[in-house]
């Protein structure tokens, strides 16, 4: 064998080596998050929980977001409270 053809395979054996090791870590650090997302929609299933998407006013957001700070809950949570009440009284002014 002439001497560049064994450079040229000491090469491709380094190139190989190093592409063992996996993949680099952007793309490996990520590669666990939609199995997370998976089984966090899983679990929002088996709740009953549906997603459910609204445009809303800017302010009514801010006051929203003060509201789950100072109560120190989740958006979900406060806005499903909102929700509950505001249909509750819905419901006692219809009857």
């Amino acid at each position: 064998m002439k001497r560049t053809d064994l450079e040229k395979n000491r090469g491709l054996k380094i190139n190989s080596s190093a592409n063992r090791f996996g993949t680099p870590g952007r793309f490996g650090k990520d590669a666990a998050a939609p199995m997370q997302r998976r089984e966090q929609r899983k679990l929002e299933q088996s709740l009953g929980l549906v997603p459910f998407a609204v445009k809303l006013d800017g302010e009514l957001v801010k006051q929203i977001q003060a509201l789950a700070q100072t109560r120190q809950t989740g958006l979900n949570e406060v806005v499903a409270e909102l929700l509950k009440k505001g249909l509750d009284s819905q419901t006692k002014a219809k009857a």
